[in-house]
């Protein structure tokens, strides 16, 4: 018979939360792995035992070698923000089997008596305060495991830093011991609490924050942007432009040349689960670009302050690039562009000036690119005179180019 991997969670209740044939397997198993703590619920285990520390990959060489029937210990549920994921990639999966339990997430719901079907479930261990806000501010009610760095308090901090502080909160600490502890409070009120290393903290929205009166649409009028005059995608011109990117929920867009960030507020929603890299060296457009990303209250967006293409060097490579402006560098910023697109990537280019359009045109041709080029030109009534006359705008090209 070949060896077996049990991968069994732990759940918040002790000893008395594993089934009958839990306790079996792990009384017959050669080897126990898991945390000091779960290890010490089986003071009478027989066989031998294995802490997981910080060095996963020493338990997995250790696996990976053993011939041994293996129990190991995790919390809740394994494939659950656990090891789970981690032993699939590096062990065969026909030789593992996994036993869930009850989660810290589930017990922390029923304790609150909420349901949990509509929750989003947000990891910060590991993976950057940021990002953890940014799914949290995206969702009516999210559950957050934190760590000792992205703790309740730096996440409140953060989000009553976007003003996005209209949730009420529920600290769930030391779940299942007898030191369990559940605090009913909201975001501003995490900031006086000084929370337990174990918790987890729900969230449930209440009511729209101070920075959330700017609801999301395509074709934001020109009017709600903060912008030096004229540098500016203007609201037309904007919406064709990302229709031709072709966005995708999860792509990363560099947006070369961001000026007051328009196309990137909305290519923020647009990318749900994307990445958006606003690059911007002019001291008075980072001014109002800040200015619009904390307004629209963007999740996704990185400000990129620098001269491309030199500060494209340390950027992820994009699926999609937007060019509103080269700041005199369009050929050299195309060319750090072809290098790092994928096959199937596509560069939309803004041109206002026939310089511009010659420029990039000759690149795209020259580097093998399928290249459409379309004309945009918009009149615009004004609202505010007596005769309705239409007002020009100066045309732009709008270059779509696909690498092949």
């Amino acid at each position: 018979m070949s060896r077996k991997i049990y991968v069994v969670g732990a759940g918040v209740e002790g000893q008395e939360g594993f089934s009958r044939r839990t306790l079996q397997l792990i009384e017959n198993a050669a080897l126990l792995v898991g945390s000091q703590r779960q290890l010490d619920l089986f003071p009478d285990y027989k066989g031998e035992k294995k802490t997981i520390g910080d060095n996963l990959a020493e338990v997995i060489d250790l696996l990976q070698s053993s011939r041994e029937t293996v129990v190991i210990l995790t919390s809740g549920d394994p494939l659950f923000f656990s090891i789970g994921r981690d032993l699939l990639r590096n062990l065969p999966h026909d030789e593992m089997e996994f036993i869930p339990n009850v989660s810290s997430i589930q017990y922390a719901f029923a304790k609150i008596k909420e349901p949990w079907d509509d929750a989003v479930f947000v990891s910060a261990q590991g993976r950057g305060l940021q990002k953890a806000v940014d799914r949290v501010v995206a969702n009516d009610k999210a559950a957050i495991l934190t760590d000792p760095v992205n703790t309740p308090f730096a996440i409140a901090t953060e989000m009553v830093a976007r003003g996005r502080d209209g949730y009420a909160a529920y600290l769930c600490e030391e779940l299942g011991t007898a030191e369990e502890r559940i605090i009913d409070t909201d975001v501003k009120g995490l900031l006086e609490i000084e929370a337990a290393p174990l918790n987890v903290l729900i969230l449930i929205k209440e009511y729209e924050g101070e920075g959330e009166e700017h609801i999301p649409t395509l074709g934001i009028p020109d009017e709600e942007f903060s912008a030096v005059k004229k540098l500016i995608t203007r609201e037309e011109v904007r919406v064709i432009s990302l229709a031709k990117l072709q966005l995708r929920h999860d792509m990363t867009l560099w947006d070369i040349g961001a000026g007051s960030g328009s196309i990137s507020v909305e290519a923020d929603h647009l990318l749900p689960n994307g990445r958006v890299f606003a690059v911007e060296r002019n001291p008075q457009c980072l001014h109002f670009l800040r200015e619009n990303l904390c307004k629209f209250n963007t999740r996704h967006v990185a400000l990129v302050e620098g001269e491309a293409p030199d500060c494209l060097e340390t950027l992820p490579d994009p699926d999609r690039v937007f060019i509103g402006g080269s700041g005199g560098n369009l050929w050299e910023i195309l060319e750090t562009v072809d290098g790092r697109l994928p096959a199937e990537g596509r560069v939309v280019v803004n041109a206002v000036t026939l310089d511009t359009l010659t420029a990039a045109i000759e690149f795209f041709e020259n580097a093998g690119y399928e290249l459409e080029v379309t004309t945009v030109n918009i009149a615009r009534t004004h609202p505010l005179t007596d005769y309705k006359l239409f007002e020009a705008h100066n045309p732009v090209f709008v270059l779509s180019a696909d690498k092949l």
